[in-house]
């Protein structure tokens, strides 16, 4: 017998590597069960096998019901009645078209449904959703009975809940929720010592403004040739980025996609992050980069842009530093300033680590989360709740 309410944790495929940060927020859980429920699983993370629910069971009557489900919203009588057996309070899905997907399934156990915007689902321009993946289109068919029937949307940053408003989502079911870091994971061991690293983590797409890095690097290197640029990450950008490298960059490597276990490494060896993010032609933007709460979490100063949700977690000046999108003369700069005053780079370091500490622990973070599903669950009251938790945070 359950003693704790159970939450399903949405997504429609269980669950890829790149998505860490959904698994740990789930298991952080302390008053609500977590149960991954999706279309079908896929390789990835290793989500706990009790508590793992896939639509998509194999062969051809898994894929007849995957498809009715999410072309139609028809779900398959064995998926919901196994649901139904958990007695679910409630569904949290990530990502917009995810939760497009999810409705029917919500509307079906006749349970509140909550959707976390985290970055392109609320800024991608609508003519390239159109013409992209099919769940971007059932997404657009859907958008307008979303807006109506899923119970809240949390958006991960200001600038995604500013998005959302814009697009005439219910102010008062847009919250914002900064998901956490594990703190006493990500912490910096005094006994390793850094060296002249410069530290990429990401997709290698448009808008995480690797390109910009790397001209940065090539003026970074001119005065100071000892420096190295280590990516890490792979994507569709990478043969060219990598050429790129090869003409313009005296020390540097491609490391490809690492398990997180490789890149905290890289993150207590080196001395500070790049994340110059862009917002792409297709309207795509970040939401809140968690690999940015990781490193200041292990010490590192970050030179980063004033793009989307990044303000929300580096304070210019205090934690790090913020250029203007595509402005690799002042991203390389910044670098400059943080490789040559070890004063600057120490407090700056220090004040990162007690920010995380205070505003984005895991632990306190996902504690406000069951205070937003508490709260979702008493649609009487007031969401006043809610905003004053998070303005807590």
């Amino acid at each position: 017998m359950l003693h704790k309410p159970v939450v399903l944790i949405y997504r429609n495929n269980l669950l890829p590597a790149s998505e860490t940060f959904v698994q740990k927020q789930a298991e952080a859980l302390r008053d609500f069960i977590p149960y991954y429920v999706g279309s079908r699983l896929v390789q990835g993370l290793q989500l706990p096998q009790e508590r793992r629910i896939a639509l998509n069971q194999g062969g051809l009557l898994g894929l007849t019901n995957e498809l009715s489900y999410k072309l139609w919203g028809k779900t398959s009588v064995d998926f919901v009645r196994s649901l139904q057996r958990l007695h679910p309070a409630l569904i949290h899905a990530h990502f917009a078209p995810d939760g497009a997907i999810a409705l029917p399934l919500a509307q079906c156990l006749q349970v509140p449904l909550v959707v976390t915007f985290h970055g392109y689902d609320a800024t991608m321009h609508d003519k390239y959703a159109k013409a992209s993946f099919w769940s971007h289109r059932v997404y657009l068919r859907r958008r307008e009975l979303l807006k109506q029937k899923a119970r809240l949307f949390i958006a991960v940053s200001e600038s995604i809940k500013r998005k959302l408003l814009e697009q005439d989502f219910p102010s008062n079911k847009v919250v914002v929720h900064h998901i956490g870091v594990d703190t006493e994971t990500f912490q910096p061991d005094p006994s390793v010592q850094r060296r002249p690293i410069v530290l990429f983590v990401g997709r290698l797409a448009e808008k995480k403004g690797c390109k910009y890095l790397i001209q940065a690097m090539n003026q970074v290197q001119a005065v100071m040739p000892d420096v190295e640029l280590v990516i890490i990450g792979d994507g569709p950008l990478r043969v060219d980025l990598e050429n790129m490298a090869a003409i313009k960059l005296r020390r540097y490597r491609f490391l490809g996609t690492q398990p997180p276990q490789v890149v905290k490494n890289w993150m207590n060896q080196a001395l500070l992050l790049a994340a110059p993010s862009v917002t792409a032609a297709t309207g795509d933007s970040e939401g809140l980069p968690i690999v940015l709460i990781e490193a200041q979490a292990m010490g590192l100063p970050v030179v980063s842009s004033m793009h989307s949700g990044i303000p929300d977690a580096i304070l210019h000046g205090q934690t790090g530093f913020l250029a203007r999108e595509r402005d690799w003369r002042t991203l390389a700069e910044y670098i400059l300033l943080l490789l040559n005053d070890r004063t600057l780079w120490q407090q700056l370091s220090q004040n990162g680590q007690e920010r995380v500490r205070t505003r984005f622990n895991l632990r306190s973070q996902t504690s406000i989360l069951e205070d937003i599903y508490y709260t979702t669950l008493r649609p009487k009251v007031s969401t006043q709740i809610v905003h004053n938790s998070i303005s807590q945070s």
